[in-house]
This record gives C-alpha cells, structure tokens and sequence, in this order.
C-alpha cells in the first residue's frame, strides 16, 4: 500500500515538473549580435512565439535593476510610445502602467495596462521585473486595439561588483490585424535591440 502512494507521489510530481523541464529545454538558439544571444520557442497551440536575449552587462546588478525598475525614468524606450502614464508607483515592489505604442498606418495603435512586480533575491542577489496586463481603468474604443496577452520578464544576476548577466524573455499577441508570422519577424530581433539600449543608456550614464 505504501508502495501505491508512493508511486502516485513520484507519478504527481512528473506531471508537474515534466512541463516545465520541457519549457525550459527547448529554446531555440538563433544567433549572436553585439553579445547578445537570442533564441525563440513555440509553445503548444500558439502561432506567436516566445524570444530570449541574454547577455553579460558592464555594470553592477544594483545600476542594471534601478534603471530597468525606474519608471520614471524611460527616456530608453522605445519612440513608439506615444503615451505613458505612471497609474501607480511602490518603489522596489510594484508600479501599473498604461502605455500606448505607436504602429504604422493602416494598422491602429495599441494600448496596454502593465502590471510590473519587482523582486530581489537576498540569497542569490538575483533580480526580478514580471510584467504581465491588467484590465485598466479606462473602456475600450474603436481608436486603439488594446493588448490582453502578454507576458515579459527582465531577470538579472550579478556576476561580481561591476559585472551582471540580463536575461530577458518576452511574449506578446499585438490582437487583431496582424498575421503572426509578421509578428514573429518584427519582434525576432527585440532582444537584441533592447538589451543593446539599456548597454548605452547605462555606459552613457
């Protein structure tokens, strides 16, 4: 009898550990630009794809995490933002966006709610910044196509007191009227771009 549970235990914790070492595992590596190595995934029933960049940082995770956690500070961003608004702030914890980005005619703008929790690691010194949507405080119009599915993530190591590994891991449905294989090829090189913008702006700084 105990033998039957203690299969069924292992048997549970498959199911839950198999999916995420499935996840982790297939990354797809597709290539090296400026140090920073990106790769894509598939997942299951979804034609949009999920994108990497890692790359080692000249800069010490405390200067990486505060200038990524500032949203006060985001003159980095892209020019697409047309409009950014700070809903709510908690230093180190939590901030809630609204952000409009801008996308080239005939295609509408898109709006989205960002909620952004802000973690730290006191036994790893591993920084986190998860972004996922919220429903918002405003109703939506035919002027803009709002964004509901998305999910980002910047995590940040620190290797020694001016040295830091980013990693940032993205996946976003921009709605209606895109196809998703034009969506895969405008954002394939995000990473690539961001990460070397946040190079600048910090070595600029």
């Amino acid at each position: 009898m105990k033998n039957k549970w203690k299969y069924l235990a292992i048997f549970w914790l498959s199911t839950m550990i198999f999916p995420f070492l499935t996840s982790a595992q297939n990354w797809k590596f597709i290539k090296e630009k400026h140090g920073v190595q990106l790769y894509s995934r598939h997942e299951a029933g979804k034609g949009l794809k999920y994108f990497k960049g890692i790359a080692e940082i000249q800069a010490s995770a405390d200067k990486v995490f505060a200038m990524l956690e500032n949203v006060h500070q985001t003159d980095w961003w892209t020019k697409d933002v047309t409009q950014l608004k700070v809903l709510n702030y908690e230093k180190d914890r939590l901030a809630q966006l609204y952000v409009v980005y801008r996308l080239p005619w005939p295609f509408k703008y898109r709006e989205l709610y960002i909620n952004i929790t802000a973690s730290i690691n006191p036994l790893t010194g591993e920084r986190r910044l998860t972004s996922i949507p919220f429903r918002g405080t405003s109703v939506e119009t035919r002027d803009y196509v709002r964004i509901k599915n998305f999910w980002e993530e910047y995590k940040i190591w620190p290797i020694d007191k001016n040295r830091s590994r980013l990693e940032l891991e993205f996946y976003i449905d921009p709605g209606t009227g895109l196809p998703d294989w034009l969506v895969n090829m405008v954002l394939a090189d995000s990473p690539i771009r961001i990460i070397k913008t946040i190079r600048e702006y910090l070595y600029g700084t």
